[in-house]
């Protein structure tokens, strides 16, 4: 699979995770990042997509740690959670 047929999959996934919660995270996070993502780091998401929303939450808002496979640059990023829309 080429790469922006593989994005398209990946941001189908990331934007229907079964909370609207979930999906502002997740898909939120794919949407202002995945434009600039190399393979691995679609690895990466992709990994974390087989991951319960729980558990990917606790770690976005760090009350739980990451395992080392999946902590490191793209959890940072996704733990600032500056690319999450805030309706005023």
């Amino acid at each position: 699979m080429d790469h922006a047929n593989r994005l398209k999959r990946l941001k189908f996934r990331a934007w229907h995770r079964g909370t609207k919660e979930a999906d502002l995270l997740i898909g939120g996070f794919f949407d202002r990042f995945s434009a600039e993502w190399t393979e691995d780091e679609a690895d990466w998401f992709e990994a974390l997509l087989e991951i319960d929303d729980v558990t990917i939450m606790a770690w976005a808002i760090g009350t739980e740690t990451p395992p080392a496979g999946i902590d490191g640059a793209m959890m940072r990023r996704m733990q600032e959670l500056d690319y999450i829309p805030i309706a005023k």
